[in-house]
């Protein structure tokens, strides 16, 4: 059994038991969340298709973690001007654990 399930602006792909990293979401490490923009849900060959969401499906999820990502380096430059401009930057992430999909 698996779902498609959008947060952030994204679709991720998941199963139970499956971690995946998503923007960051409200709460704290341990806390239950349920995403409910559930896109598509499979069991067994059963597909169902929702227009835009699937009715009445959710998926539970648990906080595994709070973090940011690896820093990036943004740095611009215009030729022959003097202008250089370094900036990093570190992106918020939460970590959920999929443990139910009620579909």
């Amino acid at each position: 059994m698996y779902a498609v399930v959008e947060t952030g602006g994204k679709q991720y792909r998941v199963a139970e038991g499956d971690v995946i990293y998503v923007e960051k979401l409200e709460g704290a490490q341990g806390d239950s969340i349920d995403l409910s923009n559930v896109l598509l849900v499979s069991n067994d060959g059963d597909v169902k298709v929702g227009k835009p969401y699937v009715e009445g499906a959710k998926v539970s999820a648990t906080i595994e973690d709070q973090g940011k990502a690896k820093k990036i380096i943004v740095f611009k430059f215009k030729a022959k001007k003097d202008y250089r401009k370094k900036q990093g930057h570190r992106q918020p992430y939460t970590k959920l654990k999929i443990s139910k999909i009620n579909g």
